[in-house]
């Protein structure tokens, strides 16, 4: 993945979790809620994408082993 994917990944992350906030304004706890969920998803992709952190390949959600 280029670093060009990257950035664009990160700025359409942040538009939409803008959009959300703008659109349809939640309360002040589920806002911080869901900019801490924002943000920690996209540092673990980012370590992810880098191969700082390779875990996340063997979780399996749903369907047979």
């Amino acid at each position: 993945m280029s670093l060009l994917q990257v950035l664009v990944a990160i700025i359409v992350a942040g538009i939409l979790l803008w959009l959300v906030e703008t659109y349809l304004p939640p309360s002040a706890p589920i806002k911080r809620i869901l900019q801490a969920v924002v943000v920690i998803v996209l540092v673990l992709w980012l370590l992810q994408v880098f191969g700082l952190l390779s875990g996340f390949s063997d979780i399996r959600i749903g369907g047979s082993r």
